[in-house]
């Protein structure tokens, strides 16, 4: 049996790990960061399963390979299937129908729908309710999934890879530039806060003038919000402006979010090709996956499930780079 050796532990190597062993391959994976945690960028995703919503301002695609990821991760770990709210403030209403007319899958709801739904935000008099997605919690999907892999055999190595490996797949990021020379970084800031006086139940998704923010349910008064992609290859600390305008947005969908605790900031580059949609390369020996940008946990299935078929079978997904593999 021909062992695969995958360079890279954040979302991308895990899940190409785990669909390589779903189709009986032996694995072992690479990564000097050790097992998933703050180092990776996987750690600080907003973990949203929001093809429909992405969709407005992303490539076909990502609809239709970002619907498969939310069975794909149902299967692996917690998902949870309450949809994903749209709301804006009546002076960014236009703003809201642009976003209808450049979406699908969702339903028109009122203020009281919407009260229905989420209570805490009755003061909205209109949205969009996109009933098909989900999120999930990234912290305990890569942990899921690494728990999986040790418990079907799989080692983990806490150095770096040989500069030479048999049937090596690299999925480092942006680590990966020294050979992918069109790999950009995405800068990505987020909060976590805590913030027990309001309630939310679902991804919701504030289109602001200024930033559009999402904020994700994780259980217990806590939050994740994000918003900003920066087209910077800094990623060593968050913007006064980008924290202002963070909090300031959440405060707009709830002023209780005024008294929330800040209790994590995080900084990440994401990987991204000129199109914004991933891809896979076969150079020597190497076959690389890398590109998620920010559909990381939308789009690493379609990407393992693409990795595992030219690996294992000669197979071209439509990811494959043919022009470069």
């Amino acid at each position: 049996m021909t062992q695969y050796s995958v360079i890279g532990a954040g979302v991308a190597g895990l899940c190409v790990a785990t669909e390589l062993v779903a189709r009986g391959a032996t694995v072992e994976v690479y990564d000097p960061g050790g097992p998933p945690g703050p180092h990776g960028c996987s750690w600080w995703a907003g973990g949203m399963l929001a093809p429909w919503c992405e969709f407005e301002n992303a490539e076909e695609p990502v609809l239709r390979l970002g619907q498969q990821a939310i069975d794909w991760w149902s299967k692996r770990t917690q998902v949870t299937h309450a949809g994903t709210l749209v709301v804006a403030n009546t002076r960014d209403l236009p703003d809201l129908r642009r976003f209808s007319r450049r979406t699908e899958g969702f339903e028109h709801v009122d203020q009281a729908a919407i009260s229905r739904m989420e209570p805490d935000l009755h003061e909205f008099g209109s949205g969009l309710y996109f009933a098909g997605e989900a999120h999930l919690d990234p912290r305990r999907a890569m942990q899921d999934l690494y728990r999986d892999l040790l418990g079907k055999g799989v080692v983990f190595h806490s150095r770096l890879a040989p500069a030479q490996l048999e049937n090596a797949i690299d999925c480092r990021g942006l680590h990966a530039r020294d050979l992918l020379y069109d790999l950009r970084g995405v800068k990505g800031e987020m909060l976590v806060i805590r913030c027990p006086d309001v309630t939310l139940t679902r991804p919701v998704r504030l289109l602001h003038p200024r930033m559009p923010l999402y904020i994700v349910p994780r259980g217990d008064g806590i939050y994740m919000l994000g918003a900003t992609m920066i087209e910077s290859e800094d990623s060593g600390r968050i913007t006064a402006r980008s924290m202002l305008e963070l909090l300031s947005a959440a405060y707009a969908l709830n002023p209780a979010f005024g008294e929330a605790e800040v209790i994590e900031i995080g900084v990440d580059l994401r990987p991204a090709f000129a199109d914004n949609l991933p891809r896979i390369r076969r150079l020597g020996r190497t076959i690389y996956a890398n590109g998620l940008y920010r559909h990381g946990y939308l789009l690493a299935p379609a990407l393992a499930q693409g990795v595992a078929d030219l690996a294992l079978n000669g197979k071209h997904s439509e990811m494959v780079d043919e022009d470069r593999a």
